[in-house]
């Protein structure tokens, strides 16, 4: 008999089950925006009603949405976020934030204000201990006690929206990225010192060919650059560019939020250390201007000419 095909136990991993595809994120970012019933999600999101009602259902499943009936005759209902969803929010503002610097000019037109200083702002990924800022190349990471092997059970994931809907997303090649679960997965072993094909392969069980197209999709988009360290034969090894590092504070919260609710009882697989503080990361996101930690009913945003202020 052969042997299973393990990979590394991740909180990132178990988070993307829940969250990581592209029907979801659209979903989770419409009720931030203001949307509770399923015709207000159809129209922000542009999904079939097939898939948002799919789509739905795992969220309320998981913990993220409650369903509540608001009418009985006949009977319709309302999707609320729970406090697990509402964790999801600096992931979310991670991946906006990195929309903003990093996606194609005029996709989008948002501004965040913060209520509670009255500014506009920038989502800032700081530490909880020294609150310096986060970036990659600041971070330390060591195994954790809950650190083992698992095997991996992929469900199958279908990216549809419907073309005649001019529904708009404030997240669009990040919603893909994040919204991709193998590229996520490949990121997460790059971030982690895991750069050559075979390495990855084995740290993702992701199958040969679906992991070299990912590879060369998140080349062409410019996240990540090739690298040759053998000649006979060519060799390579895959090394973030500037716009791939920048990414890093999406899956940073994403995996604390899988720590939080996905953990095993052993503790999380991973340990991060803030190199300019020496302590423990646990990070936080925070406002640019006045440096608090932003919550979602203090943010307003302004979409276009649109200002819409989420209802918790």
């Amino acid at each position: 008999m052969t042997a299973p095909t393990l990979i590394r136990t991740c909180s990132i991993w178990r988070a993307l089950e829940i969250v990581g595809d592209t029907p979801t994120l659209l979903i989770l970012e419409a009720s931030w925006l203001g949307a509770r019933r399923f015709d207000d999600f159809r129209r922000r999101t542009g999904l079939l009603k097939a898939l948002l009602s799919d789509r739905l259902k795992r969220l309320v499943e998981a913990g993220v949405f409650e369903k509540r009936l608001y009418c009985e005759a006949p009977p319709r209902h309302v999707y609320a976020m729970t406090a697990k969803g509402r964790d999801v929010y600096w992931t979310a503002l991670m991946l906006l934030r990195w929309e903003h610097r990093w996606g194609t000019p005029g996709k989008i037109d948002v501004a965040l204000t913060h209520k509670s200083c009255g500014k506009a702002f920038e989502p800032t990924p700081a530490c909880g201990h020294c609150g310096g800022e986060v970036d990659a190349t600041r971070v330390d990471w060591q195994e954790g006690p809950g650190l083992g092997w698992m095997v991996p059970q992929y469900s199958r994931r279908r990216q549809q929206r419907d073309s005649s809907t001019d529904a708009t997303s404030l997240m669009d090649q990040a919603a893909q990225l994040m919204g991709d679960r193998w590229a996520s997965l490949i990121m997460r072993s790059i971030f982690t010192g895991v750069r050559r094909f075979d390495e990855i392969r084995r740290d993702t069980a992701i199958a040969t060919n679906i992991l070299s197209e990912r590879l060369a999709w998140l080349t062409s988009i410019g996240v990540i650059r090739q690298e040759q360290y053998a000649s006979s034969p060519p060799r390579y090894e895959y090394k973030l560019r500037r716009k791939g590092v920048d990414y890093y504070p999406a899956l940073l919260m994403l995996m604390q939020w899988g720590d939080t609710y996905y953990v095993a009882p052993e503790g999380p697989p991973l340990l991060l250390k803030h190199k300019d503080c020496g302590k423990e990361l646990i990070a936080k996101v925070v406002c640019s201007e006045c440096r608090a930690p932003i919550e979602p009913e203090d943010v307003e945003f302004r979409v276009r000419e649109e200002r819409t202020t989420p209802v918790f």
